[in-house]
């Protein structure tokens, strides 16, 4: 059994490889891919060459082959329906952290059923989504809180969508761009400008990957307020000026990565848990908006260019011919 897969060859340059695949085991699935999304954040990175290698085998995903800088295979969100394998799972259709592949082979523990208010479309956002529950468990909004989300990228929006069904005073979506803070709405929040952003905030998250953004996070907040970063800049340096006001106002900022269980939740959750939560959130219709394309698998090698050199849309599908 053949299957097509895509590989970052080298920085800036992706192709679609044929490799041949072993028909499943007891405990094994073989997925057909329908759908699967661009990473816009850690993706591109890679596409870029832009991890460090201090760092290149901690950000290794779950079924990644090769290693960074390249040749490698990476990508972390695809749906796809169940084949064959492990009889009580054929005909499923399933969520999988697996790079973008057409067919592959995994472990039926790898994989999460869609219910059936979870189309193709939103259930590529589950990965995004649990970074999100993760970020808010870290976070711990309260009733009332005075809330900003700076960036309004995929995690931005996934993180703005949670926060607003909560009972929030004021939540705002700050973002440049215009088209991403139309979104604000749509999910509960206000969109603003980083200039229109209101200040004396109770909670920042920063996802804008940007030092900008992370210095604008940190003066939006009230006295003793804390950011929480969400943002992973690879090889890029970030500056801050942390004298001043930032000591004297008891400022925080503190890292959030899914990769690691919310300390505040570890003694009573687990990553089942946390995935079974994010499969309630993407039931929501209103995430549909957040999603652009698709782009056929064929025309993924481009697509990567064209997402590298700034084509606008938060999460790009990428769709397989059955």
């Amino acid at each position: 059994m053949e299957a097509r897969a895509y590989w970052t060859e080298a920085p800036g340059r992706g192709v679609l490889r044929a490799e041949r695949l072993e028909p499943p085991g007891p405990g094994e699935a073989l997925v057909r891919a329908t759908l699967s999304a661009v990473s816009r954040g850690t993706e591109l990175l890679v596409h870029r060459g832009g991890v460090p290698p201090s760092v290149a085998a901690r950000m290794r995903a779950p079924f990644q082959v090769g290693d960074l800088p390249g040749p490698v295979k990476y990508g972390y969100l695809s749906v796809g329906v169940v084949e064959a394998g492990e009889a009580e799972w054929v005909g499923r259709r399933v969520f999988c952290l697996h790079p973008h592949q057409d067919r592959y082979v995994v472990p039926v523990t790898a994989l999460t059923e869609l219910p059936d208010d979870v189309p193709d479309r939103r259930g590529v956002l589950l990965g995004t989504l649990e970074t999100a529950v993760n970020a808010l468990w870290d976070a711990r909004p309260l009733y009332g809180d005075r809330v900003s989300v700076v960036g309004g990228g995929m995690v931005g929006l996934c993180v703005t969508a949670l926060l607003g069904r909560m009972p929030l005073e004021r939540l705002e979506l700050v973002d440049p761009d215009p088209a991403r803070r139309a979104l604000a709405a749509g999910l509960g929040a206000h969109g603003v400008s980083p200039e229109e952003a209101s200040e004396d905030r109770d909670l920042v998250l920063h996802a804008s990957a940007s030092a900008a953004g992370l210095r604008r996070a940190i003066e939006l907040l009230g006295d003793e307020g804390e950011v929480v970063e969400l943002s992973w800049y690879g090889d890029e340096a970030v500056t801050l000026d942390l004298g001043g006001a930032f000591h004297a106002r008891r400022l925080s900022v503190r890292a959030s990565q899914v990769s690691t269980l919310s300390p505040h939740r570890a003694a009573r959750r687990d990553a089942a848990g946390r995935r079974a939560l994010a499969v309630r959130a993407a039931a929501d219709p209103a995430l549909d908006a957040l999603l652009a394309g698709p782009t056929r698998f064929e025309d993924l090698p481009g697509l990567m260019t064209r997402l590298a050199d700034g084509a606008p849309g938060a999460c790009h599908l990428v769709t397989y011919a059955p």
